[in-house]
């Protein structure tokens, strides 16, 4: 643009101002369009043609410096009239970014005509500068320059290019009635774009009743209108209405397979698969796309998504891309890495199809196949952002921090999903104070944070336990609510309810809880978890009652969180109560996880037989976890018999198990049995069976400060452990041992 400003203005310009002088407002009620076929006309061609010699010329102008050199030509030459080739000329000039000798030229005639006043309003339309192009037509109309049935169209690409409101749709329509060009057919469909992107799909029918003169264009774009509106079945009624007037093309064909894709509607989409087949429209490359998709989003089967796709002669790199998408999407990564290399042998795999193959394979965290695909990017010269971002998130997923970090330094312009997703790649893989801290950098960076960003920063001051913290942010979500969609803000308000119970504020827990709206079951069992976890397992109960009032069904995850609240509580007859109603009352089959709940809970009870029959009736293989939940009951109530019969089972299942190991030690021990225990060490040490040192942290001022078992590294470790040793005097004063 060069710093040059077509026009400045000290006040919001009103279209209505611009386009109500010396006329007074009709009101019209019609309307609107979705801009899939506009392209279908073009502008251009009505200004860029002129007579003159140098027309030849300025068409194969590709850069600034030789059309400059044109022009300069044109002026010196004898018989040059400026008028037959100003338009094309401004038109130039805009289009390799020139805007001043655009506008300088525009100057130089004292009464432009209208075709020139087009292709200056047009230039800026095409440059991105919809409120200037505005701005200038105002001007257009304060002079008295008549119309064209070129100049309402352009002023109606700009005004949904802005998103206007309707109002603003309404208007240049009531002008352009004025001014005799309500049956123009181009203009028409103009308006009708306008309507539909101003989602005024009342106005749009309205006007396409009237028009007495409708084309393809016309006729796709109602339709386009009633399908985008989420109005499938009225579209694909047009849709049949149309084809008694005229035959559809394949844009239209490409419209109505792609809502059968959206709308999900395979019977439909069969039907239009059909009719293509019957008129021989097969031959178009983007319908056989489209109905190749169609397939695929629809929940056609693999037997007919193979069978399309062979069907295609000449298949292109969208073909592909299609069906590698479908494969992925379903988990097949096999299929996903065989259609890849049967793609590259037939045509040239493009960016797409990288970042396709890259994100399939990140699901299963396949590091070897990644490396591949990364090294062939290179290779190819295929980056960009979002392939770059993929990566760096299969290396998070496969633990390969060190090249993530690289990765995300390598990418020039983050933007907020680079930034999650290497965040996301520190919390994977436990390193919370890490995303913290790239999370403060995105800030300082002038990012503001999404949906996606909140809730990977909330799991972390979940894992760390920075309660306050984690209240900054749930302040900065209310402060950000109604900016977000309810689909993202159901679960990160969920994820706020975790991370107060989490950090032992239930009390905060249950005012989030009881402030949302929409609560799913996951809501709902999370704050059953909560009060167990807290030993409130009454208080869990009650919640479940409410659940079960507001008609929400419970899943097994729900019955897992009772269990687990009642076996924490000692509540035994309780548990027996719900372990029964899921089985018998909601018809949920409990799995292991289910019996093992109910095994720690009659063996924190002292009802260590019971417990023993449950495992021993059970149907599938008992697990380490539910042979541990009977030993720690065993250690409890000092049954040295029945704590030795599963630490023998636990080690046949995990005899790499450092934990319990320690645990029968501790058994051993607790029953003064010495040479026992002397023999689990000596097993451990010839294991080399090492028990990880124990780790916490504190939020202090909004600092996150962790501790190690035994280390001494933290800056104020000497100020620490006087506190300590101060607290230590005190509470001996008081009689209290410390263990």
């Amino acid at each position: 643009m060069k710093g040059f400003k077509p026009f400045q203005s000290t006040t919001p310009f009103s279209l209505f101002n611009i386009l109500s002088h010396r006329h007074d407002l009709l009101r019209f009620r019609f309307c609107s369009f979705s801009s899939v076929l506009f392209r279908t006309h073009h502008l251009n061609s009505h200004y860029l043609t002129c007579s003159f010699p140098y027309s030849s010329l300025l068409h194969s102008c590709n850069n600034l410096q030789a059309l400059k050199r044109i022009h300069a030509s044109l002026i010196i030459s004898s018989g040059f009239q400026p008028l037959s080739v100003a338009s094309k000329l401004i038109t130039l000039y805009s289009q390799l970014n020139d805007f001043q000798s655009a506008f300088s030229i525009f100057n130089s005639f004292e009464e432009p005509n209208t075709i020139i006043w087009n292709s200056i309003i047009k230039s800026h339309v095409d440059s991105g500068l919809f409120g200037y192009a505005l701005l200038q037509y105002g001007r257009m109309r304060e002079l008295g320059v008549a119309h064209d049935s070129f100049t309402f169209p352009i002023i109606n690409q700009a005004i949904w290019s802005l998103g206007c409101r309707v109002e603003y749709g309404e208007t240049v329509h009531c002008v352009a009635m004025k001014m005799g060009f309500g049956q123009d057919v181009y203009f028409g469909n103009t308006m009708l774009e306008v309507y539909v992107k101003c989602g005024s799909i009342g106005n749009a029918s309205k006007l396409f009743d009237e028009m007495i003169h409708r084309d393809l264009v016309s006729w796709t774009s109602i339709i386009s209108g009633y399908i985008y509106g989420e109005s499938f079945s009225r579209g694909f009624k047009l849709f049949n209405k149309m084809r008694m007037e005229m035959e559809p093309n394949s844009v239209t064909m490409v419209v109505m397979l792609q809502a059968c894709s959206t709308f999900e509607s395979l019977n439909e989409g069969r039907e239009l698969h059909g009719y293509v087949i019957k008129k021989g429209s097969m031959v178009d490359r983007s319908v056989q796309n489209s109905i190749l998709r169609m397939y695929t989003k629809t929940g056609g089967s693999g037997e007919e998504v193979e069978t399309f796709f062979s069907e295609i002669e000449e298949r292109d790199i969208i073909s592909w891309n299609i069906l590698i998408a479908f494969y992925s999407f379903r988990g097949d990564i096999a299929e996903v890495a065989e259609r890849f290399n049967e793609m590259r042998r037939e045509v040239t795999s493009s960016i797409e199809s990288l970042t396709l193959v890259v994100s399939a394979i990140a699901n299963c965290a396949n590091l070897s196949e990644g490396g591949m695909l990364h090294c062939s990017a290179i290779k190819t010269g295929l980056h960009d952002t979002v392939l770059m971002t993929c990566l760096l998130a299969l290396y998070a997923k496969c633990g390969a921090l060190e090249i993530s970090a690289q990765l995300f330094r390598d990418i020039p312009h983050r933007n907020s999903i680079t930034w999650s997703s290497m965040m996301s790649g520190f919390t994977q893989n436990g390193f919370f104070k890490e995303a913290i801290e790239l999370f403060q950098q995105m800030l300082a960076s002038g990012l503001q944070p999404n949906h996606d960003i909140i809730s990977t920063l909330v799991i972390a001051y979940t894992h760390l336990g920075a309660l306050q913290l984690g209240k900054a942010t749930h302040a900065f979500f209310l402060r950000n609510l109604s900016s977000w969609p309810e689909e993202d803000s159901a679960p990160l308000e969920t994820s706020l309810l975790n991370m107060y119970i989490r950090c032992g504020s239930i009390s905060s827990a249950l005012i989030c809880f009881n402030r949302m709206v929409v609560k799913d079951v996951v809501t709902w069992t999370s704050m059953i978890e909560g009060f167990g976890t807290h030993g409130l397992a009454f208080e869990a109960l009650k919640i479940f009652k409410r659940m079960l009032e507001s008609e929400v069904q419970p899943n097994s995850v729900t019955f897992l969180s009772l269990l687990s609240a009642c076996s924490h509580s000692g509540l035994v007859r309780e548990g027996c109560e719900v372990f029964h109603s899921m089985k018998w009352g909601f018809r949920i089959e409990p799995d292991l996880n289910h019996y093992t709940c109910m095994v720690d809970l009659l063996g924190r009870s002292g009802k260590l037989k019971e417990a023993l029959t449950v495992i021993l009736k059970l149907v599938a293989c008992p697990d380490s976890r539910i042979w541990g939940a009977l030993l720690a009951a065993s250690r409890v109530h000092e049954d040295k018999k029945l704590g030795e019969y599963a630490a023998e089972k636990l080690l046949e299942l995990e005899p790499d198990n450092v934990g319990y190991y320690t645990l029968w030690s501790n058994i051993e021990a607790s029953v003064e049995r010495w040479g026992e225990v002397e023999e689990v060490r000596r097993v451990m040490h010839e294991r080399d069976l090492k028990k990880k040192p124990g780790w916490s942290c504190i939020e202090v001022k909004g600092m996150i400060h962790g501790f190690i078992s035994g280390d001494t590294t933290h800056h104020q470790v000497e100020e620490i452990c006087k506190v300590v040793g101060c607290l230590n005097r005190k509470i001996q004063e008081f009689g209290v041992s410390i263990v």
